[in-house]
């Protein structure tokens, strides 16, 4: 018996044990109860932010809840609203900085944000709000409360209507994105301008302007009028002469041809000594001729006129460029891909200066031997050059038994050849150094005999044929004339021909005045409504102005 009542206490004892923790434990909570209550009852009610009689949060948002349950349920409705506008005039405060640390364009945006956060601040402290909802004691107007609450809402609406439509400005990702979206459009709009810029420019420059049209339909009528004072005479002596200074000059364009040979002549010091060789298309044949009849050229000098028609070994069985425009299919790839190679490859343009017609003109250099097979050296001159200083001493260049004498145009990684031909083809990569300096056309010394000695003609031929399919290069004179004269040129000083004023408007004056030559290679020609003004009048001042049918067509000289 003694060791069951000795249990028994035990197990006695350690239920009054756990019943004592459980008292404790009562007591400790409802402590910490009492203590809370009475920390959040200690204050007095709040207010909204910017004025002391309206917030909302923290204890005494709590303090308001306890007491209106206990008092009036209309309390409970009026603290609801309280925080409600109090949770916006955080946010539209909050805009308000944020618009501040920006410093953007948004002065307006930063107005009515703070104008908003005032109307909820003055709201809050109206006279008839103030005293029937704040500072009264007894029961909440209910009428009063539902005026309260619609103005509230109202301004709410306002508030997250304004957020709205400006949030854009302020959230950063939206911004970064619309900003992505804007650079694509603007680029592709640039890609298009460029591409509309290019064609335009092309069309200018391929079209005849209604002046030369003039100029060539007066002198041809001229010629129709006056048969007998303008019939052919005999070849002069002087023609195939090898002491004197023979240019050759190809070209339909009479004015522009015109003011080659002037300058030139105005510039020599022996003028009776220099020999022009001018061909032309057979439609312009009578138009050039009657021109240097009318206005024959001063101080001695020669000219002679021809049609490329009139040299009869040029034709489809030997000249590779004539058999191929006679394919209807080439011309038909040349017409369609002419316009979409020059504005994705504008630098081969501008540096190739062809913006002529695709004709056999544009190829005649290559067949200057044969055409004045008694000559021994010749100086090639494009329609669109003004020469500024005698020429003669570049008869006296010593070539070192190289062909062609020619400015390099190459400057850092620019005009290589790598710009003009394809070096994805094996026998290109082979053959030619893509890295190797490109050189003008347009003013070159060629040394006939050594020409024939190294048979380029032939060359030429060769890299035309292999080229029907335009798989070397694409168009124009100036890729086979790099490849056909590629180790056989002879560097010159660049101060005897300065290029670009068809193109490049940043060509100093300085550099200009020095230049024996100069070259509006490119599309805005000096005879185009397009030229550029500051280059034009270096190309106007040797127009002959005085021609009757130079003042009658309008040239705007």
């Amino acid at each position: 018996m003694a060791v069951v009542v000795a249990r028994s206490g035990r197990g006695g004892g350690a239920i009054r044990s756990l019943f004592t923790y459980r008292i404790f434990v009562s007591a400790m909570f409802t402590l910490i109860f009492f203590a809370t209550a009475s920390f959040l009852f200690s204050s007095h009610p709040p207010h909204f932010k910017h004025n002391p009689e309206i917030e909302t949060t923290g204890r005494a948002y709590m303090h308001r809840t306890f007491l209106a349950l206990k008092s009036d349920p209309l309390k409970t409705r009026l603290d609801l609203i309280h925080k409600q506008a109090s949770d916006h005039i955080m946010l539209v405060n909050a805009y308000a900085s944020y618009a501040r640390k920006l410093k953007l364009e948004i002065s307006k945006q930063l107005k009515m944000f703070d104008e908003m956060s005032q109307n909820f601040s003055e709201l809050g402290v109206k006279p008839t709000y103030r005293t029937a909802l704040f500072e009264s004691n007894g029961p909440v107007d209910e009428e009063v409360l539902r005026q309260f609450e619609k103005e509230v809402k109202d301004k709410i609406k306002v508030a997250r209507l304004m957020i709205a439509e400006n949030k854009e400005s302020y959230d950063n990702q939206l911004k970064i994105q619309k900003l992505k979206d804007t650079i694509f459009a603007v680029n592709e709009l640039l890609v298009k301008a460029k591409k509309n810029g290019a064609f335009a420019s092309l069309i200018a420059a391929k079209s005849t302007p209604k002046s030369l049209h003039c100029l060539a339909m007066r002198l041809m009528g001229e010629r129709i009028a006056n048969p007998e004072k303008y019939r052919d005479e005999k070849p002069r002596p002087e023609f195939e002469d090898p002491s004197l200074y023979h240019y050759a000059i190809f070209s339909d364009n009479v004015i522009a041809v015109s003011v080659v040979v002037n300058s030139t002549v105005q510039n020599a010091e022996e003028p009776s000594k220099h020999v022009f060789h001018i061909v032309t298309d057979k439609m312009n044949l009578a138009a050039m001729k009657v021109w240097f009849k009318m206005r024959p050229v001063k101080r001695g000098a020669f000219v002679e006129v021809k049609a490329v028609e009139e040299f009869t070994f040029l034709n489809s069985s030997y000249v590779p460029l004539l058999r191929e425009l006679e394919s209807a299919n080439l011309q038909k790839d040349y017409l369609d891909n002419k316009i979409d190679n020059e504005t994705t490859d504008e630098k081969n343009m501008k540096s190739s200066g062809d913006t002529k017609h695709f004709s056999m003109l544009n190829y005649l250099m290559f067949y200057l031997p044969e055409m004045y097979p008694k000559l021994h050296r010749i100086l090639f001159l494009d329609d669109d050059v003004v020469v500024q200083k005698d020429l003669t001493a570049l008869w006296k260049v010593d070539l070192d038994g190289k062909v062609n004498g020619a400015v390099e145009t190459c400057f850092g990684s620019f005009h290589r050849y790598a710009h003009y031909l394809n070096f994805s083809h094996p026998l290109i990569k082979e053959k030619f150094n893509p890295k190797a300096c490109a050189y003008a056309f347009g003013m070159n010394i060629f040394d006939l005999d050594a020409w024939r000695r190294e048979r380029l003609t032939d060359q030429y031929h060769y890299w035309q044929d292999l080229n029907e399919d335009q798989g070397l290069w694409k168009s124009g004179r100036l890729p086979p004339g790099l490849m056909t004269f590629y180790s056989t040129t002879k560097s010159i000083e660049k101060t005897w021909h300065v290029l670009g004023l068809g193109y490049n408007p940043s060509i100093s004056m300085d550099e200009i005045k020095k230049a024996a030559v100069i070259h509006y290679n490119g599309n805005m020609k000096p005879w185009l409504d397009i030229a550029m003004n500051q280059f034009k009048k270096l190309w106007t001042v040797h127009v002959d102005s005085d021609m009757e049918f130079v003042q009658l067509c309008n040239f705007g000289l």
